[in-house]
């Protein structure tokens, strides 16, 4: 069962995902659009005694690129991003395999 503290974690995940795609040139928008999400994500679910700040730290600097790739489809999704996105970043995954 997926608990809200996972929830943020690839919510987290999906914005730096997004923003390693250099070749994007709209990222900007999404990303402020996955960043008003995660806001309206807090606002709704507050967790008590959880640092926000120091956990996207941790997401930020501990998971690899392909997985912040893949949290970033599951955030796209949410948010209704633009499908050439998603394409992107399926084509990207693919490449790892």
């Amino acid at each position: 069962m997926e608990t809200l503290k996972d929830t943020f974690r690839y919510l987290v995940g999906g914005y730096y995902g997004v923003l390693e795609l250099d070749s994007y040139e709209l990222k900007e928008y999404v990303l402020k659009d996955i960043e008003n999400y995660i806001i309206s994500f807090i606002e709704k679910n507050k967790i008590a005694d959880f640092n926000y700040q120091e956990e996207a730290e941790k997401v930020k600097e501990q998971l690899d690129l392909k997985t912040k790739l893949q949290d970033s489809l599951l955030v796209l999704y949410k948010i209704d991003a633009p499908m050439d996105l998603i394409w992107m970043i399926k084509q990207k995954l693919k490449e790892w395999k």
